[in-house]
């Protein structure tokens, strides 16, 4: 890896850790689900699936993609978190939230990925 690789991978992670931590430091809740992870997840999808599209269309260099996808979308997304989250909500008994929290994180960050591509394609091709 190359140093100037190094620095916009650096960026993008460090970017993406500051938003996560400023998006996910005070509970929000929806009743008593936490919804703090499912926003950073679902909005580092549709980003991620707009920049796979930009990407692919522009031809854009690799470093971006250190950038955003690797850097910016993996520091902001994480699985960890809601992986710890729904733990702390099945020791709470609290199995229908789970449920809820998985469902909800997994298919609206796939959806997400589907909607980024999708208003991506769209407004790329409405530019030409």
């Amino acid at each position: 890896m190359k140093g100037i690789e190094i620095i916009f991978l650096a960026a993008g992670g460090l970017a993406g850790v500051f938003l996560r931590y400023g998006v996910t430091k005070s509970p929000l809740l929806i009743g008593a689900l936490p919804v703090n992870v499912l926003i950073v997840n679902v909005v580092g999808s549709f980003i991620l699936g707009s920049f796979a599209m930009l990407s692919q269309q522009w031809n854009l260099d690799e470093k971006y993609t250190l950038l955003i996808a690797v850097g910016f979308c993996g520091g902001l997304t994480t699985m960890s978190s809601f992986a710890l989250e729904s733990v702390n909500l099945m020791d709470a008994k609290q199995y229908s939230l789970v449920i809820i929290a998985v469902i909800a994180n997994v298919g609206l960050s796939l959806g997400a990925i589907f909607g980024g591509r999708a208003l991506t394609s769209v407004i790329l091709g409405g530019l030409r």
